[in-house]
């Protein structure tokens, strides 16, 4: 596993890096704790995959569908789920087989059930430096 650690510049810059270099279709869990920037690394994602639209969080809605050129991109957040029970309501399975990109807030809600290809990103505040986080791979 790899880590840096990355002022928020440097992370939306990394993030715009990561969504120009994905290719549909694949599943990319963002863990860490709030305010760790999931969101804000998921806009950065977002744009460089070629959303050009506004990126917001979908914590109420849990699951937000943005247009790209090359597929779609589906942001969940699952945080307000209480297991992997619950995806099902969310089109889980219609999300997975879409050929898109999936970026997935909290994915720990969704244990068990992710795909085993998916990659894991983890954000982290870093100690003693509140202007970094420590994103690992």
């Amino acid at each position: 596993m790899s880590s840096a650690d990355l002022t928020l510049d440097a992370l939306i810059a990394w993030g715009e890096q990561l969504g120009a270099s994905l290719e549909a279709p694949v599943v990319l869990t963002l863990a860490g704790d709030l305010g760790a920037g999931k969101t804000t690394l998921v806009q950065a994602i977002c744009r460089g995959y070629g959303v050009h639209e506004p990126v917001t969080s979908p914590t109420f809605a849990l699951v937000h569908q943005y247009r790209a050129a090359r597929s779609p991109v589906y942001h969940l957040d699952l945080y307000r789920l209480t297991g992997p029970h619950d995806l099902a309501n969310l089109g889980w399975d219609d999300i997975l087989s879409d050929r898109a990109v999936v970026l997935i807030e909290w994915p720990d809600r969704a244990d068990g059930v992710l795909p085993s290809d998916a990659q894991v990103l983890h954000l982290e505040h870093v100690n003693g430096h509140p202007e970094l986080r420590r994103i690992s791979r």
